[in-house]
């Protein structure tokens, strides 16, 4: 290092780094560094409880109505009429947990076949409410 006139004799800005500043600022990081590590690296040993139940999850079985191009109804693959119909759907609304309900129409069938029964588990309180659809045959 020099400590002479930032302008020597031909009028040109000395271009020396001063390390000072950077030594400084590096012995600081290290110090911080060298105080947190082992905080962060500190564990405690604990012996936990172990849960000795476990809550059973009992999942309801799907109910699936089906509605033929003609209107008619099925209730899982068994006949019915719009009337027990609902009387089904309002007796599944009150199970808990409550089953899915799922609604599988032919292709031929009218949506306001579909709407209705749709209608009918709205009424009846289903909550969930799905469509089964059959993948286009290739």
């Amino acid at each position: 290092m020099s400590f002479h006139d930032p302008f020597d004799d031909q009028g040109e800005v000395m271009s020396e780094i001063n390390m000072t500043p950077l030594v400084d600022v590096m012995l600081v990081l290290l110090i911080i560094f060298m105080l947190t590590v082992p905080v962060l690296t500190h564990s405690i040993k604990l012996d936990l409880p172990k849960a000795s139940s476990v809550a059973e999850q009992i999942k309801p079985n799907a109910i699936t109505v089906a509605v033929a191009a003609d209107g008619s109804l099925f209730w899982n693959e068994a006949p019915v009429s719009e009337s027990e119909l609902r009387q089904r759907l309002t007796a599944s609304a009150a199970q808990n947990p409550q089953p899915p309900l799922r609604i599988r129409g032919d292709r031929k069938t009218e949506y306001d076949h579909v709407a209705q029964v749709m209608a009918l588990a709205q009424q009846a309180g289903i909550e969930k409410l799905g469509f089964v659809i059959e993948p286009p045959h290739s």
